[in-house]
C-alpha cells in the first residue's frame, strides 16, 4: 500500500510544467482586447465563472486522482491501492487547497489582465472584442484550478505513509463515481510500479568437500596383497627343492 507505487500520482506532477504554459496562454488571450470601462467588474465575473463555480463543485466532489482530465481509470479496473487513495483524498487537506487556489487565481487574473497590453503584439486575438477574450479566459481559469487541485492533492497523497493508506477505507465500484469528479474517457489502465521488479536470483548451494581419511592397516595389507604378482607367490612355495640340494644328494650316491 505504498502510494509512491501508483503511477497516476506521478503523472499528475506534469502540472508543474503545464501551469506556467497556461498562464502564458491566459496573458496572450487577455492581450487581444483593451479593458472595458469597468475592468474590475469584468475580472470578477470571469473569476466567478472560471474559478468560484468550479471550486464549489470540487468542494462537494473532489477531483478524482484516477483522472487525467481527458482519460481516467475505469471503475472496474481500479487497483485496491487506488481505491484506498480515492477514500483518503476525500478528507479535509485536499479541500483546503480550493480556497487557497481560488484566492491565488484571483490575484493572478488581476495582475495578468492589468499588464496584458504589453503582450498585445504577440496575441493571436489582436483586435478581438473584450467579451470574446473574457469568455476564452474562463475555461483557462478552470483548467488552472483543476491542475492546481490535482498537483496539491498528488503531493499530499505521495507524502502519506503506507500505514495511513492502509487504514483508510475502500470504495466499491458504485461509490467511486458519485463522490468524486471523474473527467475523461475510461480508457486508462496502468501497471503499478511495484510489479516491475527484477527476478531474484537463488543463491548457489555451497558444496562441502568430503573429508579424506587415511587407510587403516588392514586395508593397506589387503591392497598390498592384491598388488603382488603370481610369480612372487610361486617363488615362496616351501615344498619345491632347489638345484643345490639335488646336486649334493647325487654326489653322495656316487661315493
Amino acid at each position: 500500500m505504498n502510494p509512491r507505487s501508483e503511477p497516476l500520482l506521478w503523472l499528475q506532477l506534469v502540472a508543474l510544467g503545464a501551469i506556467p504554459l497556461e498562464l502564458v496562454l491566459l496573458l496572450l488571450v487577455l492581450a487581444g482586447a483593451d479593458p472595458g470601462p469597468l475592468p474590475g467588474l469584468e475580472r470578477a465575473l470571469a473569476w466567478g465563472l472560471g474559478v468560484l463555480a468550479p471550486s464549489l463543485l470540487l468542494w462537494r466532489r473532489p477531483a478524482d486522482c484516477g483522472s487525467l482530465l481527458l482519460v481516467q481509470v475505469p471503475a472496474g479496473g481500479r487497483s485496491p491501492l487506488l481505491r484506498h487513495l480515492n477514500t483518503l483524498q476525500q478528507g479535509w487537506p485536499p479541500r483546503i487547497l480550493l480556497p487557497l487556489g481560488g484566492a491565488l487565481l484571483l490575484a493572478v487574473l488581476w495582475i495578468v489582465d492589468s499588464r496584458a497590453a504589453l503582450a498585445a503584439p504577440l496575441s493571436p486575438l489582436d483586435g478581438a472584442s473584450r467579451l470574446v477574450t473574457l469568455m476564452l479566459a474562463v475555461p483557462l481559469l478552470a483548467l488552472l484550478l483543476w491542475h492546481w487541485q490535482q498537483l496539491g492533492q498528488a503531493l499530499w497523497l505521495l507524502s502519506r505513509s503506507p500505514q495511513q493508506v492502509k487504514q483508510a477505507g475502500i470504495l466499491d465500484h458504485s461509490a467511486t463515481v458519485p463522490k468524486l469528479t471523474s473527467l475523461g474517457l475510461p480508457l486508462l489502465l496502468l501497471t503499478p510500479l511495484e510489479s516491475q521488479r527484477e527476478p531474484t536470483m537463488t543463491p548457489p548451494i555451497p558444496v562441502v568437500p568430503a573429508a579424506t581419511s587415511e587407510p587403516s592397516p588392514a586395508s593397506a595389507e589387503s591392497v598390498a596383497a592384491s598388488t603382488t604378482s603370481p610369480a612372487a607367490a610361486v617363488a615362496v612355495e616351501p615344498e619345491q627343492a632347489t638345484e643345490e640340494d639335488e646336486s649334493d644328494h647325487l654326489d653322495q650316491q656316487v661315493d
